[in-house]
């Protein structure tokens, strides 16, 4: 007998896959109840909340992995938590499945197993959600709670002329990787695909940078494309130095061969960094954080009086053409 054939109806699926992943949950119930009641928060601490969607062959692609969906699909949520300078604490999960999929139950199986896997990397857990039917693609939704220092979160409206623009780890591995998910880029850049299938949220550094950072996002939607929310909510200008936005090897060996691509590396979407602001004296806290967090950090730029983000070449002169670069959906 194969593991799907035995058709499951939705509370069975939730009761096989979905109640194991919130047992060690208080306030879940085992994903019997309506709802989750959530724990009363320490003093000085606020909930924060985030939501994202992910729609097959719109965020991941169709034949990718079911563990590494199910784990982008947290990731993503968590990188918003730590761009907010919160620490995570448990998720909801609305899974939408199509009718007519083959093997749902494996499919579930390998799901949940992604699952599982970050759960105990990041220390959380499911604390409730819905699984329904859909005629269109897999789509799910997941959201995401987090403990922040109350009235001390990060938040995109803090930046101001004379503090610095920092982001975290390396740029532009999302949008090379997905070109060679694709096949359209070299097979031997693998470790590019495997940065776009499973980003690494920042939540070490996150909530570090509380108390530092004055201004904060996560690059979703491109780096200078997310700097521009920066730049609007602040009411200022922001100044990227290209030469200083840090890349990896792999995207180094790629520019190298086709420089055009550097542009796609500035406008790509899919690296959920962190991008920041800071005053220029908490520079020195900010690398002990970066140290203590095991994640690199680096001053790509400044902000200035003004509107709106500028990008300079290695002569200082502007690049024209990425302002109005980076994913959109509409």
């Amino acid at each position: 007998m194969t593991e799907d054939s035995e058709a499951l109806g939705e509370f069975d699926r939730i009761a096989r896959f979905f109640a194991p992943l919130a047992k060690d949950a208080p306030g879940a119930f085992g994903l019997t109840d309506d709802a989750a009641a959530l724990p009363p928060l320490a003093e000085g601490q606020e909930w924060v909340v985030t939501v994202d969607a992910l729609v097959s062959a719109v965020h991941f692609l169709p034949d990718d992995p079911p563990e590494l969906v199910a784990r982008k699909a947290l990731r993503v949520n968590l990188s918003d938590l730590a761009a907010m300078g919160a620490v995570p604490y448990g998720y909801t999960l609305a899974l939408a499945l199509p009718k007519d999929m083959a093997e749902p139950q494996r499919w579930l199986a390998a799901f949940s197993r992604g699952l599982a896997a970050d759960q105990a990397e990041f220390g959380i857990h499911l604390l409730g959600g819905d699984s329904v039917s859909t005629p269109g693609p897999v789509t799910l939704s997941i959201t995401a709670f987090g403990r922040g220092p109350r009235d001390g979160v990060l938040r995109r409206s803090g930046a101001a002329p004379g503090h610095d623009v920092w982001v975290s780890g390396t740029i532009g591995d999302g949008a090379l990787g997905l070109r060679v998910a694709q096949g359209l880029l070299s097979g031997r850049f693998a470790d590019l695909a495997d940065r776009y299938r499973l980003p690494a949220p920042r939540v070490t550094l996150g909530p570090r940078l509380a108390g530092l950072a004055t201004a904060a996002l996560d690059v979703s939607d491109g780096l200078v494309q997310d700097a521009g929310h920066i730049a609007t909510h602040s009411g200022c200008h922001l100044v990227i130095e290209a030469p200083l936005v840090p890349i990896s090897a792999s995207v180094a060996d790629l520019v190298s061969d086709d420089p055009d691509l550097f542009a796609e590396v500035l406008t790509g979407g899919d690296d959920y960094e962190l991008l920041f602001t800071a005053a220029p004296e908490a520079a020195d806290a900010i690398e002990a954080a970066g140290r203590e967090a095991g994640v690199s950090v680096t001053r790509i730029g400044r902000v200035q009086s003004g509107a709106g983000v500028e990008v300079l070449d290695h002569h200082g002169a502007p690049l024209d053409g990425l302002i109005a670069r980076g994913w959109r959906h509409f």
